[in-house]
């Protein structure tokens, strides 16, 4: 009779994982399960080997990334909303910069690509409220100018969270996505005033893996 998976057992390899990662130590097979109570089998009943647990990390990124997202209320002014799902992803790359790396190591498979997907998706439907409510004009592309909006919130993730510049210039998110919001339409004061709610308001998410 096979036996149960206990899901305690998959996030606890995996937490391990995210930790080892964030202190910079290497990451085997023996060492991943060394502390944790469980034999190196274990990775195999789980993941199928540690290919398998780095796809599952990968997926876990892209989790948090979308609960981190799910904070973000819907307001009447879409502008804000999008300026303010932009610095909840840079809250969520700052907290977690080791496995934020991971999500974008296209060398493993995701285990659920809709939920990556559904991340650029909830950027997609606030530049189509920010249409309907005549801030953009109606030639804009949804899917182009989110997609926009997420390289600006990436190189400033990638360049503070995992790179060499200071916290300090998550700042420049706000003249970045104003010329951005405002190319596509928006009025200068008044996009560069919804900006800088959103942008002010980093909301309280998930807990980081292991902090």
């Amino acid at each position: 009779m096979a036996r149960t998976k206990d899901p305690a057992v998959r996030s606890r390899l995996l937490d391990r994982a995210a930790q080892m990662l964030r202190t910079r130590q290497p990451v085997t097979l023996r060492t991943l399960v060394s502390g944790t109570g469980v034999s190196t089998m274990a990775v195999y009943t789980y993941f199928g080997g540690m290919d398998g647990l780095w796809k599952a990390l990968r997926q876990e990124g892209f989790t948090r990334l979308a609960a981190r997202l799910a904070v973000v209320k819907t307001s009447a002014d879409p502008v804000r909303d999008l300026a303010a799902l932009g610095a909840a992803y840079l809250a969520n790359a700052v907290e977690n910069p080791d496995l934020y790396r991971v999500m974008f190591d296209a060398g493993f498979d995701l285990e659920d690509t809709g939920a990556a997907d559904e991340t650029l998706h909830r950027l997609v439907r606030a530049v189509e409220r920010a249409k309907t409510k005549d801030r953009f004009r109606n030639e804009v592309d949804p899917l182009e100018l989110a997609t926009q909006s997420w390289l600006i919130g990436h190189g400033l993730a990638s360049l503070v969270a995992t790179g060499p510049l200071p916290h300090g210039a998550l700042a420049h998110g706000v003249p970045l996505l104003t010329a951005l919001f405002t190319s596509a339409g928006d009025e200068p004061d008044r996009c560069r005033r919804s900006v800088e709610r959103g942008w002010g308001r980093i909301p309280s998410g998930p807990e980081p893996l292991n902090p």
